[in-house]
């Protein structure tokens, strides 16, 4: 009996160390009274969050890396394209001197993530990211990062011409 009740007792320490030490990505549904659509996606730069409109006053809540000074946009543009673990070349003002070239498609290097969600008219996207510690700064040339299980999240939720709002 007592040893079942030591093993039970283990079993117990090791769940909840465990849960301790999962990374929390707080995906948290929040009440929300903008005036946006449901289906609508909203970045808060200064919050570094991303919401996603659901409806019925309620919207998810992600945490997001965003531009750092002097590289983010604000404005109304939509989802251009989506992409499952896309290759990544740097675009031409983040190239400078050196030769173009592209990461391929998983690399680990690859800095997009597992998804990609490129914004209508710019050079600019919401996709996942090879550095899960950028996610909650002021960290990028302008586009928005996410953390893989959250775009992954996201990217299910979307489709092309998904609204994106991005404010300060």
């Amino acid at each position: 009996m007592l040893v079942h009740f030591h093993r039970s007792l283990c079993s117990l320490v090791v769940m909840a160390l465990t849960l301790l030490a999962a990374p929390s990505f707080a995906r948290d549904v929040i009440p929300f009274n903008g005036q946006e659509r449901p289906g609508t996606i909203i970045v808060r730069t200064n919050d570094r969050a991303l919401l996603y409109v659901l409806g019925s006053g309620q919207a998810i809540k992600y945490p997001v890396g965003v531009g750092r000074a002097g590289r983010q946009w604000y404005g109304t543009t939509s989802i251009a394209s989506k992409h499952l673990k896309p290759a990544w070349t740097p675009p031409t003002d983040m190239l400078g001197n050196r030769p173009y070239f592209v990461i391929p498609s998983g690399a680990p290097n690859n800095p997009m993530g597992a998804a990609a969600m490129v914004l209508a008219d710019h050079q600019l996207g919401i996709h996942g990211t090879n550095n899960p510690a950028s996610v909650g700064g002021f960290v990028s040339s302008g586009c928005i990062r996410m953390h893989n299980s959250d775009i992954m999240d996201l990217f299910e939720r979307v489709n092309v011409g998904t609204r994106v709002v991005i404010a300060r």
